[in-house]
């Protein structure tokens, strides 16, 4: 499916009811938010993805960066999920931010696009190297014999060099919520069926994230799925969707804490 082909009813159905949220450990209260005026500004994106075909924001001729292309999204690779929320500054004027889930491409940060929530340089530094042993254990696995004692224990060597990997990486993450507090993933994180990889990866918790950081007061969060549908077919095309509970509901609720979302469509008094 070419993203030229979407039609303009797709972009100007309602949207099902959208919210940001989840249950905070901290406060023991759960805390959300609503679309606010954001699906407006989503629908903007929209066009501007299927015109221009690349994530690039800005009119700089970078939009011929082959990286920034959408056209992956519409090929084996699949779709990924985009963010907008909208914030007020601490001048009252008002900021519209974008998120992409992931990486895109290869790159976590892209100019226009909210950042992940830990530092790429200690990232990359952290994973370079093993993720280079876990591709030659994996390419030793390859010739041996399956189900053989040697193809059993390179898995096992390669699951256990993996969880050891995720679980380091997992310490980097730093979240940021409106009280002025910070937690790791590990300390926010509500839920006893450890934390899916990914966690954190979304766009809320990253546009939450910047927002907290740089005390600006959102409004509101819509997200939506541009691409060829995932796999399993959750997600589709255009179609908007509320934080998902298995990644995101168990730290929003912390990044959301201290944020008054009464009259933005979000829990009225929950935050109090």
């Amino acid at each position: 499916m070419h993203m030229n082909n979407c039609s303009a009813q797709r972009f100007t159905a309602d949207p099902p009811q959208i919210r940001t949220g989840g249950y905070c450990r901290k406060c023991d209260q759960e805390h959300w938010l609503g679309p606010g005026n954001t699906v407006p500004h989503c629908r903007s994106l929209m066009h501007h993805l299927a015109r221009r075909q690349t994530i690039n924001l800005f009119s700089t001729g970078l939009e011929e960066s082959v990286a920034l292309e959408t056209a992956p999204l519409f090929g084996p690779a699949r779709g990924k999920m985009f963010g907008v929320m909208e914030c007020l500054a601490p001048d009252g004027t008002t900021v519209i931010v974008h998120a992409f889930s992931g990486q895109y491409n290869g790159l976590w940060l892209v100019d226009g696009w909210a950042p992940p929530l830990f530092e790429v340089d200690e990232f990359l530094a952290m994973t370079v190297d093993t993720e280079k042993q876990i591709k030659q254990i994996g390419r030793q696995i390859d010739q041996c014999q399956p189900h053989s004692f040697d193809w059993l224990a390179l898995r096992q060597e390669r699951r256990h060099i993996s969880r050891t990997l995720m679980g380091d990486i997992q310490s980097l993450y730093m979240l940021h919520n409106f009280r002025g507090e910070k937690a790791t993933i590990h300390e926010a994180f509500f839920g006893t069926n450890g934390i899916p990889t990914g966690t954190g990866d979304c766009c809320a918790p990253k546009l939450l994230n910047f927002a907290a950081q740089r005390k600006l007061h959102p409004l509101g969060i819509s997200e939506f799925f541009w691409g060829r549908e995932n796999k399993s077919g959750g997600q589709r095309h255009t179609v908007f969707s509320s934080s998902c509970a298995e990644k995101c509901q168990p730290i929003l609720g912390f990044m959301l804490c201290g944020l008054d979302t009464s009259g933005n469509n979000g829990k009225k008094g929950d935050n109090a």
